[in-house]
């Protein structure tokens, strides 16, 4: 076996085409490790970079267990009710917090917003979601961590794709022990991928270098181009609530599309209408919005239960973390910060 996998890897390295998946899987750690190494170096990552930030590297158990754990499709039993989740992500003590790191960034908001478009109550939410304002990043070994995942093979082309871009990172001058993170590889205050990083990270001080670790003025300009690259309409909300009228149901007004990313997600979401067409049908949207508006509905726990208009500006959210329950909770933390 052990013969195998080096012939395996040998091939590898001399052509640097991806290993078919399940030759990967029978490699060592080892051996697999080299082959992201070389493609790395392939796409212009020095030496010394991937030697600090390789060396000694092993597989980590903790890493494969939390992939294994993630939850997959809801089950016949339906959906998880919304209402509990929010009630946890969206308390008392976050929205204090997103308050006061509102009023304590009030000098970064205004250009900010002018060029990026997005209202800084949405970025402070994505950022109290991630990491509680920076309150927690996360400690894991991020090269450790993606090159186990890659290894691993569950999802192999996203998390080798992402070991090269933390290379590439890396070699910008960043060390092993600045590059922590999430379990997922995920890091910085807005946790974002390596290749997000490299793509739309993003320099709001003028410093010269785009520190979403420590810099404010770098993590809110990082995550409003995050929103502007996904397409964010200025001026628009997010969702509005509405009431339903008696007897209505949305169930009749299901859409038809079938979204490419994330279906489970978007099929909870009704057609598209304009506000003015949902008022014609008898919904009473509680917050003014353009008639002209699309928008969907959404009732997450059923009737008689709390509903929503959602415009285009929700799946932007949606862009960030593909969960309706994260978006909700991302739109009605930014809401409450901003009263």
């Amino acid at each position: 076996m052990r013969f195998k996998t080096l012939l395996l890897a040998f091939a590898a390295l001399t052509s640097l085409s991806p290993v078919p998946p399940a030759a990967a899987q029978d490699m060592e750690f080892d051996a697999y490790l080299q082959l992201l190494i070389a493609r790395a170096r392939a796409e212009g990552v020095g030496e010394n970079t991937l030697q600090r930030m390789t060396v000694g590297l092993t597989p980590n158990p903790t890493v494969i267990r939390l992939d294994r754990g993630q939850p997959g499709s809801p089950t016949s039993t339906g959906y998880p009710a919304m209402q509990p989740y929010l009630d946890t992500h969206v308390n008392p003590t976050r929205i204090a917090r997103g308050r006061d790191m509102f009023a304590a960034t009030r000098g970064l908001h205004r250009g900010i917003e002018q060029r990026y478009g997005v209202p800084a109550e949405v970025l402070m939410a994505i950022w109290g979601h991630e990491t509680n304002y920076g309150g927690y990043k996360g400690d894991f070994d991020l090269a450790r961590s993606l090159a186990t995942l890659a290894w691993e093979g569950r999802r192999r082309e996203l998390f080798s794709d992402e070991f090269v871009a933390l290379m590439k990172v890396a070699d910008k001058g960043y060390s092993r022990s600045q590059l922590v993170g999430s379990w997922a590889g995920a890091f910085g205050n807005p946790q974002f991928l390596p290749s997000v990083y490299l793509r739309l990270a993003t320099d709001g001080d003028g410093d010269g270098r785009a520190d979403i670790f420590n810099s404010r003025a770098d993590t809110l300009a990082s995550i409003a181009r995050y929103f502007q690259d996904s397409g964010w309409r200025p001026g628009q909300p997010w969702g509005v609530r509405t009431y339903l009228p008696a007897g209505f149901d949305p169930d009749i007004y299901s859409t038809e599309l079938s979204a490419p990313v994330c279906p489970r997600v978007h099929e909870r979401h009704s057609q598209w209408k304009t506000v003015g067409e949902w008022r014609a049908l008898g919904l009473q949207p509680q917050v003014p919005i353009p008639d002209d508006t699309l928008t969907s509905v959404f009732q997450p726990d059923g009737p008689g239960t709390r509903a929503w208009l959602l415009t285009s500006n929700y799946r932007v959210i949606l862009e960030y973390n593909c969960s309706n329950y994260y978006a909700m909770s991302v739109g009605l933390l930014a809401d409450e910060i901003a009263r």
